[in-house]
């Protein structure tokens, strides 16, 4: 007597064709304004959970979850998620695509989210909404309980935040990067990785906060900014621009070691902490 076959398993949650199932069923499309492109390959779902330290115990923030993809990964591997979600629509799919996994799912902006409220030691795991990648990432270097970021961003912040003084995209991100910690560019993303397609590549990034040293100075990094504001003036034009006398600027480049025309772009983050120190703007 022939066995009947058995059923098929599910699609996994990455298949194009379950992706535009679940949406279909719950009656959604992805919505432009909130940066929601799905990540659906699951090589590099994986990679992110690797390269984000995903573990057992370990405590994860995740910043738009979307339809619970690279949440599922993460929080398989036994991490402890916290996801921050927007988009109250999801509801109903993230009740179904986290179900049993313990995620802690918490409705709301995360640009007012408190991180301070988070456990120490959280690591923020995210494929970061476009819009708002540099605020984010901002607060997450400003929070001492999250020790790194393992973010999905466009290629071209990816190259803003491991760029070097010197380096064509090096600018304040870069900067505000280097003080808080290191950055290391782990892959790049196709767009074919996402649904629906963005208009450009992706990058994964680590950031690693150094948190055994105290947070920079509000004072400097305003300093910092202003600085780098117009990357390819010379820095003394662009303090200039802040209100700074021209002969005091000339005599603390001069103590500095620093060419009166050297350009912003191209000064170590010492040599400009030195130069606010010399200016009065940092003890």
């Amino acid at each position: 007597m022939t066995q009947p076959d058995a059923p098929s398993p599910p699609a996994p949650l990455y298949s194009p064709a379950r992706v535009r199932e679940l949406l279909t069923r719950h009656g959604l499309r992805p919505t432009k304004s909130l940066g929601q492109n799905f990540l659906i390959d699951g090589n590099i779902l994986r990679l992110i959970a690797d390269a984000g330290g995903a573990a057992p115990g370990v405590p994860v923030l995740e910043v738009g979850p979307g339809l619970g993809v690279l949440t599922r990964e993460i929080a398989s591997r036994g991490a402890h998620v916290t996801a921050l979600e927007k988009d109250e629509r999801l509801k109903p799919v993230l009740a179904e695509t986290l179900a049993g996994l313990g995620v802690n799912v918490v409705w709301g902006d995360a640009l007012d989210f408190d991180y301070a409220t988070l456990a120490p030691g959280t690591r923020v795991i995210a494929n970061l909404p476009y819009y708002i990648t540099g605020p984010l990432l901002a607060r997450f270097m400003h929070a001492a309980p999250i020790v790194s970021a393992t973010v999905l961003v466009q290629k071209e912040v990816g190259g803003r935040l491991a760029a070097h003084p010197g380096d064509d995209d090096y600018g304040f991100l870069s900067a505000l990067a280097a003080l808080h910690g290191t950055v290391r560019h782990v892959r790049d993303v196709p767009r074919g990785a996402f649904l629906p397609a963005p208009d450009v590549t992706s990058s994964v990034l680590r950031l690693d906060f150094d948190r055994s040293r105290p947070l920079p100075d509000p004072a400097l990094l305003r300093f910092v900014e202003a600085a780098l504001h117009h990357r390819r003036k010379t820095l003394r034009n662009n303090l200039r621009m802040t209100g700074l006398e021209g002969a005091a600027i000339d005599a603390a480049l001069a103590g500095v070691g620093l060419r009166a025309d050297v350009r912003a772009e191209d000064v170590p983050l010492s040599d400009l902490h030195a130069l606010a120190a010399r200016l009065g703007v940092v003890r």
